[in-house]
Parts: C-alpha cells; sequence; structure tokens
C-alpha cells in the first residue's frame, strides 16, 4: 500500500551524524515537511473513501513525531492527534474539502475522477502548512503543551496558498505552452497549424485532425 511504503521511506531518511547548526536543523526539517506533504498527496490518490483521510492522518501525525526528534521536543501520539485536529479545524474550507472529496469517491467513475484531482491538492497543502507551523514553533522553542492553534491559524493559511501557488507555478510553462499550439492550430483556416511551424511532439501534431 501506498501510505506503508511513504512511511517507511520517511522512517529511513536519518538525521545527520552529530549536532547540527541552528541552519542544518532548520533545512532537514524543511526536507521533511516537502517529503511529507508530497506522500500526503500520493494518499490522496488511494481510491477508497475514508481510507484516504485516515492514511493522510497518519502520515500527519508521524512528520509531528519526526520534526518533534529534529528539535529534540517530547512527543505522545495523543498530543500529536489532538493538535493535528486542532489545526485541521482552523483550516476549515481545507479540511471540510477534503472529507468532501473523500465522500465524492463514492460516486462512480465522475466522483472518483474529481476527487483524484481535488483530494491530492488539499492533503498536500493541508500536510504542509502544519509542518510549516510546527517548524516555527519548535524553532521559538516551543514544545506540545505551549502550541496554541488560533497563533497560528493566519500562518497555516498562508502556508498552504503558498504550496499551492508553487504548484501553479510549475505546471504554468506547459500549460502556456499547450494553449498557444491550440490558439496557433485554431488560427489557421484548416483548423491545423502547418507541421514544421509546431514543436516535434505527439501530444501537439495530434491536435491536427488532418494527415
Amino acid at each position: 500500500m501506498a501510505t506503508k511504503s511513504s512511511a517507511s521511506s520517511t522512517e529511513k531518511e536519518a538525521m545527520p551524524e552529530g549536532d547540527m547548526t541552528p541552519e542544518q536543523r532548520t533545512e532537514f526539517a524543511n526536507r521533511l515537511v516537502n517529503r511529507f506533504a508530497i506522500w500526503s498527496g500520493v494518499a490522496g490518490l488511494i481510491p477508497v473513501p475514508v481510507l484516504d483521510v485516515f492514511a493522510v492522518g497518519g502520515l500527519q501525525l508521524q512528520m509531528v513525531r519526526r520534526l518533534s526528534q529534529v528539535y529534540g521536543v517530547a512527543f505522545t501520539e495523543n498530543s500529536g492527534k489532538a493538535l493535528i485536529a486542532s489545526m485541521a479545524g482552523s483550516m476549515i474550507p481545507t479540511t471540510s474539502g477534503i472529507g468532501a472529496a473523500s465522500t465524492m469517491k463514492f460516486v462512480p467513475v465522475i466522483g472518483t475522477l474529481t476527487a483524484g484531482v481535488v483530494m491530492p491538492t488539499l492533503s498536500a497543502g493541508a500536510t504542509y502548512a502544519i509542518g510549516k507551523a510546527f517548524i516555527q514553533h519548535f524553532e521559538s522553542g516551543g514544545t506540545l503543551l505551549d502550541f496554541n492553534t488560533p497563533d497560528y491559524r493566519e500562518f497555516l493559511r498562508s502556508q498552504k496558498e503558498m504550496w499551492e501557488s508553487g504548484r501553479n507555478r510549475a505546471r504554468a510553462p506547459r500549460r502556456r505552452a499547450r494553449n498557444s499550439v491550440k490558439a496557433y492550430a485554431s488560427r489557421s483556416g484548416s483548423g491545423c497549424a502547418p507541421r514544421k511551424a509546431l514543436p516535434q511532439s505527439a501530444d501537439e501534431t495530434s491536435l491536427c485532425s488532418n494527415p
């Protein structure tokens, strides 16, 4: 299962030997958060409703445990679960979207396909925001016991938006190239641009209906 392999792969990422400088520790913690965010997106692809939500929650708990180790903060599973639930509650639009996307998988074909697009993005963004909030809290000397979720409500929202905007920027060049090819083809009289004017790509040449 994807979640089992993802958990084992993140577990294998050992901390550097010896004492880390604050810069090295921050860099390592950020890598952990990025990795868990990606795996949460993968867990969002699980086709079984509700199971995907539990998988994402398990990865988030594992992430908090690893960050606690990095910063030398005492960790208990109950405290971790309570804080993650509280932080999820502060991101109501996102968590409601995750629940709705998971439920959509009960609808054959269309629901599954739609949820397969929405669920990974929401899950990854929420995990990224939670991880970044814990990094900031631990670096300020905080622990799980004094973490106050309302203090991080705006921070969580901004970090989630940062994750999503980064993904959109990464996709933008591909989307612009695809749109420019379609626009060029539509402007030609036959509905197909001359082959020599198009990049040599199977996807783009397939826009032509003529041989």
